[in-house]
């Protein structure tokens, strides 16, 4: 295998990326080595561990096929326009009471009524009280709404890839790659930090991962959320083959985006808890920020048991919020 290039030699091309996804489980030891040497370098021992809450769940009109949330879903979701007050801001005063890293607020949807962004604003004003970092994933904004949010105090939008320009047709056909690209530029103009990052398991190839790992190394987001794929009874891809999604291959993914992205939070979201059981401190040895108590629709790993998981394999929770 090639030598592993850090940002102090010159990037790795395309050619090298797969040389690593592709590498026998017998180099892992070596890829992680390498990765693990940045997440030192640049994160330190510290593991950020953020909350998600689904503010605006269904009746979404994209068809995003791995989602429980789109048009294209069958599954049994709660749905609901706005989350009660009183679920939202108790989450809030969660992350304040554990000092978790940043409070996401996830909202179904593509596009929304500037009235419906000035309520979303009106709330993150108010959360803003207790808790210091706030994120929101939520679709297409307008430049007039991103500044209403901007002004509100939201300091970090989500907006994923997903997957590969040439993959992404076959996982979504409403909005484009190259949209999402758009929209991400556009919220960068204004001063928001980006969290963008993808799923993997859809049915993509290697060179899919790569392409997408290389587009958001040119598009430098703060944080690059890697989602392993939770098939969705309900959904188009509730069959999908996940076999693939090996614990070795799924490290290999998150040294990549440590490798090309050294300096981002790379944040190991959902499918933790189910392909990596058993390999939490290897996991931590890459990655430097995970989720607790569920993703949208899905379950997840409560507080208190993430916490000891952290603690018991070295590392320490990082405190930001105050």
């Amino acid at each position: 295998m090639a030598e592993l290039h850090t940002d102090e030699n010159p990037k790795l091309t395309r050619a090298e990326a797969l040389e690593i996804l592709d590498a026998p489980d017998a180099q892992l030891d070596a890829i992680v080595a390498r990765a693990e040497a940045l997440r030192r370098r640049y994160k330190g021992n510290r593991v950020s561990v953020h909350i998600l809450t689904n503010a605006r769940s269904g009746n979404c009109s994209q068809d995003c096929a791995y989602c429980a949330q789109s048009c294209r879903s069958h599954a049994d979701i709660e749905k609901y326009r706005w989350v009660s007050d009183e679920k939202l801001y108790g989450d809030n005063d969660f992350v304040a009471k554990y000092h978790l890293s940043r409070h996401c607020i996830g909202l179904s949807g593509m596009k929304f009524t500037d009235g419906e962004i000035e309520a979303l604003a009106a709330r993150i004003r108010e959360m803003k009280k207790t808790c210091a970092h706030l994120c929101c994933s939520i679709g297409f904004l307008t430049e007039k709404q991103a500044r209403m949010l901007r002004d509100a105090g939201l300091d970090r939008i989500n907006h994923n890839l997903n997957s590969s320009r040439d993959y992404y047709g076959k996982i979504c056909t409403t909005h484009t790659f190259d949209q999402r690209v758009e929209n991400i530029r556009m919220l960068q103009r204004l001063g928001f930090e980006i969290c963008s990052g993808g799923i993997i398991g859809m049915g993509e190839s290697h060179e899919d991962v790569v392409d997408m790992l290389l587009e958001l190394r040119e598009i430098r987001p703060e944080a690059i959320p890697i989602n392993f794929l939770l098939p969705i009874p309900g959904t188009p891809l509730e069959g999908a083959d996940t076999s693939a999604l090996t614990t070795a291959y799924c490290l290999k993914v998150l040294c990549l985006a440590r490798l090309m992205s050294p300096q981002a939070d790379i944040r190991c979201a959902a499918g933790r808890e189910v392909y990596f059981k058993g390999a939490e401190k290897r996991l931590l040895s890459v990655v430097d920020s995970i989720f607790a108590s569920g993703y949208l629709t899905a379950g997840g790993q409560g507080i208190e048991d993430t916490i000891r998981m952290i603690t018991d394999t070295g590392f320490t929770c990082e405190i930001e919020s105050t």
